[in-house]
């Protein structure tokens, strides 16, 4: 890293910390709603050459649903669908996806885009990710399941929830850049912890075996999450 880009690494950090310490909670997605929810490898009849995409099953995760700005509910934020796969690289290895409101084209899938309804579209990790050493997007598809708008703001989602389960399709860019499924999520219970609380994800420290989150922008991306764990006063976030 040259001088140049340290200090670039740096500001981020700052500002990031400066921004978790104002706001007493994450620098951005300051509210969420978390929920126990599981999630179902998915066997289609082809190797991925990844070790937990090769083992179809379920797995117990914790996701956390929120708005990255915090604006009122009815206003267009960009969402976050934040996933933890307990397990997914065996016993005492979590694996963490940090997914965005998206497009779904080519190019808009690596684009934030913000939306009111949380199942209005899609959810990209934006970034690519290296799977089995192949340059992979992830996305996420909800299904619809109701007709009015569930806005992501805790309170809506809440009573979203208490309707049934929020299920979302799981998805990495195959090598002509179309989806392939590989897993479903089934959101189905909110968690008894306060909308300022998060399940401390980072996709740095939980990765799998042959499924890490690709080179682009790595340092500033821990640069970011340094700073809003010690802007909130945690080792981590």
């Amino acid at each position: 890293m040259t001088p140049a880009q340290a200090r670039h690494v740096r500001a981020v950090e700052v500002a990031f910390r400066r921004l978790a310490r104002l706001r007493g909670t994450p620098a951005l997605h300051p509210a969420g709603l978390m929920c126990a929810a599981e999630l179902q490898v998915m066997d289609d009849g082809e190797r991925w050459d990844v070790p937990w995409l090769d083992t179809p099953g379920r797995y117990a995760a914790t996701v956390r649903l929120s708005r990255a700005a915090g604006l009122p509910r009815r206003l267009p934020d960009g969402l976050g669908l934040a996933v933890r796969v307990e397990q997914a690289d065996g016993p005492g290895h979590a694996l963490d996806l940090l997914l965005t409101s998206s497009g779904r084209g080519r190019m808009t899938r690596h684009l934030p885009l913000p939306r009111a309804d949380a199942l209005g579209g899609p959810y990209s990790s934006l970034l690519s990710y290296q799977v089995a050493g192949r340059t992979s997007v992830l996305a996420a598809f909800p299904r619809r399941s109701r007709e009015a708008p569930v806005h992501g703001d805790p309170e809506s989602l809440s009573r979203a929830l208490s309707a049934g389960p929020l299920v979302f399709d799981l998805c990495a860019e195959a090598t002509d850049r179309r989806w392939r499924a590989f897993a479903v999520l089934t959101v189905h219970t909110p968690l008894p912890v306060r909308p300022t609380e998060s399940a401390d994800f980072d996709i740095y420290a939980h990765e799998a075996r042959d499924f890490t989150p690709g080179p682009a922008l790595a340092a500033i991306r821990r640069a970011a999450y340094r700073g809003s764990r010690a802007g909130r006063g945690f080792g981590r976030r």
